[in-house]
């Protein structure tokens, strides 16, 4: 199965990602290195719009990408643009735990009645609404979104380095997530 990594100590980071920016994000984060000073971005950051996430990283470390489910698909220009024009040669692309995006449908109801209530939108446009974005938006699980999502980005920007991530809500943790494994949301390795 798919394993989420922990990075609890230096040499947990993977060695493909030690000497870079993914490296200095997963210090920052977990292992509370001390914040460097940095004048220009040398990451880019593609994670959820949940708002239960934050990241310890210092000012002007990266471009940060949000978007349901990390599902950079529709803010390409964006990503390129932070590759093309902002010099990032490295990619975290961030997934998490509990993510709204994740059997999506099912929330058709809830989003609805909220538009009605929230926005004062007539229930038959929310309904077509919800109808027309949610497939684009439904990312399945999020382990198996973010792989395939990642070796998207790698075969789209074959010179960038993408990392594959979770932010475990629970814990407020990144993972590095296993690629060499099955599908599915596990600690233990």
């Amino acid at each position: 199965m798919y394993r989420l990594r922990p990075v609890e100590k230096n040499s947990d980071i993977p060695k493909a990602y030690a000497q870079g920016p993914i490296g200095d994000l997963l210090r920052y984060h977990n292992l509370e290195a001390p914040l460097q000073p940095t004048s220009q971005a040398k990451l880019l950051i593609g994670m959820c719009m949940d708002n239960r996430k934050h990241l310890r990283i210092p000012d002007n470390f990266a471009y940060i990408l949000r978007a349901g489910g990390a599902n950079l698909r529709y803010s390409e220009f964006k990503v390129s643009y932070a590759i093309a024009v902002g010099g990032v040669r490295a990619i975290a692309l961030m997934g998490h735990t509990q993510c709204g995006m994740v059997n999506l449908m099912a929330r058709r109801k809830v989003f609805v009645d909220g538009l009605v209530r929230r926005a004062g939108w007539r229930r038959d446009v929310a309904e077509q609404h919800f109808m027309h974005f949610a497939p684009m938006f439904e990312i399945g699980s999020e382990t198996d979104f973010i792989l395939s999502e990642a070796k998207r980005l790698r075969l789209r920007y074959p010179r960038v380095v993408v990392a594959p991530l979770i932010y475990k809500v629970e814990d407020n943790r990144l993972y590095h997530l296993d690629e060499e494994r099955g599908s599915g949301l596990h600690n233990s390795p």
